[in-house]
């Protein structure tokens, strides 16, 4: 399985980094020996809303032979969605990688025309956007589809990045990575 993290000018570090953290576990616990992964961005270097600087390992590479891709939220994707080109390079993901959001990526996943017919989630704040681009929006803190999955706001990444866990190598992982990472589930 290979993953490409999508990232981007303006993404929030925690929806990008609490998905990307239990996921790539599942390579260092050997729950998914095979397991591959990308930073995958339209420029070399990459700031977060605060500044972060992340650099990528694909530039501008297709996103066809993923397997997997994985879309941050943050302030940057409500321009996003606005740029054509970038929205088009999202757009060579192959019709069944699993595409998962975080945040307001669902909105940059609705703008690649990847949520038509399908429920979303995103921050509440973005509620409203993204409404046009999907059948329903849902006030849930995971929104599974099948083929595409969405989280509602930041720590909802870790919340999808455990989840995914689950969905790909079972409860057992799942429960050793949560274990791992000390991340309680409050009651």
């Amino acid at each position: 399985m290979k993953i490409g993290f999508v990232i981007y000018d303006g993404m929030n570090a925690l929806d990008f980094i609490g998905v990307y953290d239990p996921l790539v576990r599942l390579k260092t616990t050997s729950f998914i020996p095979e397991l591959q992964w990308e930073i995958c961005a339209y420029s070399l270097h990459v700031k977060d809303n605060t500044g972060l600087i992340f650099t990528a390992t694909q530039v501008r590479c297709s996103l066809q032979d993923y397997d997997m891709i994985v879309v941050p939220g943050g302030f940057g994707a409500r321009k996003l969605i606005q740029d054509v080109d970038f929205i088009n390079w999202l757009k060579t993901a192959k019709p069944g990688c699993l595409k998962v959001s975080v945040c307001t990526g669902s909105l940059l996943l609705g703008a690649a025309g990847f949520l038509k017919d399908k429920k979303a989630t995103t921050h509440r704040s973005a509620f409203d956007i993204l409404k046009k681009y999907c059948a329903k929006v849902v006030d849930e803190r995971i929104a599974d589809e099948g083929d595409v999955i969405t989280a509602r706001g930041g720590t909802s990444s870790i919340d999808v990045g455990l989840y995914l866990c689950k969905k790909l190598a079972g409860i057992k992982a799942e429960g050793n990575i949560r274990q791992q990472m000390d991340y309680l589930i409050s009651t």
